[in-house]
């Protein structure tokens, strides 16, 4: 009895530090997508904490929640970083690429400058094959990190139009942005006619929550909507000519024909 109650206790506070460090946000999720990214040999590789969320195995990608200083209140949300251990038998020192998909805002993250609340998926690749249970268990763990691009091959920028969307009011969550993978800023052009990046017809949309962007405009917005992004860590611009057509729908998603890695 006496071992079964310290099980209920260490299970108890396991969860709670769970629910501490891990706040899921509006961000889209590459789940099963082969992302791909390398850091140059000449980057630098400063330290941060790493944990680990959810199953072992159970999220299936290479995705991570990040502390305030990488999620950046929502425009920080798509970024991939590389990330490295080797302070820990367990460590292969290899890196594994992650992309930051929900925010990270209790307990440990909040401890240190930067910390990655990676999946379990992500946490166990850092290991030495045969070895991914035994780094999970290590806790908090030092790791180095560094931004690189986020590369997914074959794969164009999308749309995902938000449920609460309607003629007047239309909000949207980009996916699979390349490059950067950060959003520093989001623009709306509507109507058929294709416009140039520079044109003064673009109208500015707004950072709703996480990685939400909306454009209340007051009356109705006449589709297609072109949608011109700039990226937050270099400032690069990007058009996606008429990306959601006419007729779009709430709650669905439209694929563009660019990305910024083509």
């Amino acid at each position: 009895m006496a071992n079964y109650g310290f099980s209920l206790l260490k299970l108890s506070a396991l969860l709670a530090f769970r629910s501490l460090v891990f706040e899921p946000v509006a961000c889209f999720n590459p789940k099963l997508l082969n992302l791909s990214s390398s850091a140059s040999p000449t980057e630098s590789w400063p330290s941060a904490g790493a944990t680990w969320y959810g199953s072992a195995n159970g999220d299936g990608s290479d995705v991570a929640a990040g502390n305030p200083n990488l999620f950046k209140s929502g425009k920080g949300c798509g970024a991939c970083f590389q990330v490295k251990c080797t302070c820990n038998a367990a460590c292969s020192g290899n890196p594994v690429t992650v992309v930051i998909t929900d925010s990270c805002l209790g307990g440990p993250c909040l401890a240190e400058p930067v910390h990655l609340d990676m999946s379990g998926t992500a946490f166990g690749a850092m290991a030495v094959q045969g070895q991914a249970d035994q780094l999970r268990d290590a806790g908090v763990l030092q790791v180095q990190y560094t931004k690189v691009e986020c590369n997914y091959p074959g794969v164009d920028i999308a749309f995902h139009v938000d449920a609460g969307s309607n003629p007047n009011y239309f909000a949207v969550v980009v996916e699979y942005e390349g490059g950067d993978g950060d959003l520093g800023a989001l623009d709306l052009h509507q109507g058929s006619q294709s416009p140039s990046s520079s044109s003064s017809s673009w109208m500015s949309m707004q950072q709703s929550w996480g990685a939400v962007w909306k454009l209340n405009s007051g009356s109705a917005l006449q589709a297609p909507f072109s949608l011109r992004l700039t990226s937050l860590s270099t400032g690069k611009t990007l058009v996606a000519n008429n990306a959601v057509p006419v007729g779009w729908q709430p709650g669905k998603t439209y694929r563009s024909f660019v990305n910024y890695s083509d």
